[in-house]
């Protein structure tokens, strides 16, 4: 019985020849996924915050353009003293001006704003890469899942109807009741029905994971039936809490922003400061006439100063900013700690499931030997008579059911396993390929 329910169970699992891989589909989700592009899209433009603040403390060059034209209509109250008469005048001119802040303390904040600014949009496309290999590899073993999850049930109605069989059989030769059949016949109706949940079930989980890589596949590579899971590295629950405080992507973000929030209070202080520029200006006009003169002339003024400036009053607005920037820095350092014991929490909740789950895959492991002895046993006891066709039924049910909660269990703890690593901080794509390594060649 046991080598049938193995035979059946080859003809209905997905062929792993020509079936891709975990990193082959992470590829393509690296070049599909629009949230992974949104986020890169975002850190280019978070890049350019240090641009912005550089050019605060680099001289400016502006040029300023004009050309008026006007009449002028004199009317004289004694034409024999002065003749009236009526003028048209042009006049174009141009200035070019160039600044050079020479202590502007604000603007130096800024710019070390601009960089701590660029490193945050750094940190949170790292955090979507590692989100990206979370939603990937957990898509990828949702199928897996489903797809067993499927065979399992095709397998189940196989068993079943071969038991069928045998019951009507065994109650046409006058040897078993029509109760056999009945159950039999129940049994495979709801073998049926579970097909058909399975069949939808794998259909809405490669939907799931067709969002993120844009492209359907065939067949998936399965995890090896020897796969043997082991606990994660250092095996110490206290060093992941300890570096998802100090490590993970969400306590560096935040860190970033409390600096930033620092660098604002700063900033918002210094507005009290005098500042002080070099101002350089050429400038040019030409007239062809002026309101007292018929005749033209051109000028050319050059001109350098420095320009100081000192905020003496201005209505309370720089101190209602300086003290809305202290408020705004002491809830940044409240998030900075709410992310510490978030980090904290989720590291140590991954870290018990990854150790409960290896525990559970192993328990899991013994029962299906315990279950398909099982089977075995109830199917020799059915054939001698000291066992009914409804002892089968379930010990082929708890055969099944033990598979398919092994495999889920397996797919659980190597989920959570990457959720650990991403939790410090250190979940790559050398994590993915590490996993790629034990998956059906």
């Amino acid at each position: 019985m046991i080598r049938r329910l193995a035979l059946a169970l080859a003809a209905v699992l997905p062929i792993a020849a020509g079936a891709e891989n975990l990193t082959q589909v992470y590829q393509d989700a690296r070049g599909y996924d629009a949230q992974y592009a949104a986020a890169r899209e975002t850190m280019r433009a978070g890049l350019e915050r240090e641009s912005q603040g550089l050019s605060l403390l680099l001289p400016s060059l502006n040029l300023t353009a004009n050309a008026t034209e006007q009449r002028l209509d004199s009317e004289s109250y004694d034409t024999a003293l002065v003749p009236s008469y009526t003028r048209p005048i042009s006049s174009y001119g141009y200035t070019l001006t160039f600044t050079q802040p020479l202590y502007r303390h604000q603007n130096w904040l800024q710019y070390d704003q601009g960089q701590l600014q660029a490193k945050q949009a750094e940190l949170t496309y790292g955090q979507a890469g590692q989100d990206l290999i979370l939603r990937l590899a957990q898509a990828y073993f949702d199928v897996l899942a489903a797809q067993d999850t499927l065979a399992l049930v095709r397998a189940s109605k196989v068993a079943i109807a071969e038991q069928l069989a045998q019951a009507k059989r065994n109650f046409e030769v006058g040897t078993a009741t029509i109760t056999d059949t009945h159950e039999a016949q129940a049994r495979y109706d709801l073998a049926v029905s579970q097909e058909i949940s399975a069949q939808n079930d794998l259909e809405a989980k490669s939907r799931a994971l067709q969002l993120i890589t844009g492209k359907e596949y065939a067949s998936l590579k399965s995890l090896r039936p020897e796969v043997k899971l082991s606990p994660p590295v250092p095996n110490d629950m206290q060093t992941w809490v300890n570096l998802s405080q100090t490590q993970s992507y969400a306590v560096l973000i935040q860190e970033a922003t409390t600096e930033v929030a620092r660098l604002e209070a700063k900033r918002n202080s210094a507005g009290h400061e005098p500042t002080l520029d070099l101002v350089a200006s050429h400038n040019y006009t030409a007239q062809n006439a002026s309101t007292l003169s018929a005749i033209g002339n051109n000028v050319t003024t050059d001109s350098v100063s420095l320009q100081f400036s000192l905020p003496l009053y201005q209505g309370g607005g720089i101190s209602s900013r300086e003290r809305e920037a202290a408020y705004n820095l002491e809830k940044a350092r409240q998030d900075l700690e709410n992310a510490r014991r978030a980090s904290a929490l989720v590291a140590r909740q991954a870290y018990l499931s990854v150790i409960n789950g290896i525990a559970q895959v192993s328990a899991l492991e013994q029962a299906l030997v315990s279950s398909e002895s099982a089977l075995q046993s109830n199917r020799l006891g059915y054939e001698v008579g000291v066992r009914i066709n409804i002892d089968v039924l379930n010990a082929q049910q708890q055969v099944f059911s033990t598979k398919r909660d092994l495999a889920v269990a397996r797919y659980n703890t190597i989920t959570t396993l990457l959720k650990l690593k991403a939790a410090a901080g250190g979940l790559r794509e050398a994590d993915l390929e590490e996993i790629n390594r034990v998956l059906e060649q």
